[in-house]
């Protein structure tokens, strides 16, 4: 791709599939966010219930340097959410939502 087609619309470089790591039932995508100075620790947590399925996501103040290593605490701290809330993570949340 040419540097003038990137700078003006080139094809946006598609998000790589996250592979969902299943804790008690639950799916962890982690989904750290470029931020300054490194990344910002988030998650989505996703569990069907009742037929559908329920999402929350997980945003943190916390930003890490590296990409690697806010995954990995992506996936650590909405384990610690899972453990501390169960499914009531999903209180007040519309199926899909938030």
């Amino acid at each position: 791709m040419s540097i003038l087609s990137r700078l003006f619309g080139g094809k946006p470089k598609a998000e790589p599939e996250v592979q969902a790591e299943i804790y008690k039932d639950f799916r962890i995508f982690p989904a750290p966010q470029a931020a300054e100075g490194g990344y910002r620790v988030a998650a989505r947590i996703e569990k069907d219930l009742s037929g559908e399925v329920r999402v929350h996501h997980l945003v943190r103040a916390d930003t890490i340097a590296s990409l690697d290593e806010a995954t990995a605490f992506s996936v650590r701290k909405a384990k610690q959410v899972i453990d501390e809330q169960g499914e009531a993570i999903f209180r007040g949340h519309a199926a899909g939502g938030l």
